[in-house]
């Protein structure tokens, strides 16, 4: 999917907010750290809105995950930023195991680009 000229929203958010999104869109209790809401179809929906879609961080989830990690809290903010872009693009990781594989492969491609800049 290509998407040079694709438009996406950023939302930072707080554990409270993503979890009321997470419970009204997708059927999940609780928070979690990013989500991701795709304006158009999948890849083969033929959408040409030029809006690719919104992702959502919890601000409070990756302060926990950077501490926790030994991450610096701009480092996780990227990765899950990235997550959700990959997740806007039809990327998953809960389908299969090769799926987790491929999207975790892609996320370390693009935090390497970000780390070399």
């Amino acid at each position: 999917m290509a998407c040079d000229k694709d438009e996406l929203s950023v939302l930072f958010a707080d554990d409270a907010m993503v979890a009321e999104l997470n419970g009204r869109y997708l059927g999940r209790q609780g928070p979690t750290n990013v989500l991701a809401f795709p304006m158009s179809g999948g890849q083969d929906s033929g959408d040409v809105s030029g809006m690719l879609g919104d992702v959502v961080i919890s601000v409070d989830t990756a302060i926990r995950e950077s501490e926790e990690s030994g991450e610096s809290l701009e480092e996780t903010v990227c990765r899950l930023l990235i997550h959700g872009i990959l997740h806007l693009m039809d990327y998953d990781h809960e389908e299969s195991v090769e799926d987790k594989r491929i999207m975790m492969k892609e996320e370390k491609r693009f935090l390497k680009l970000i780390r070399e800049e």
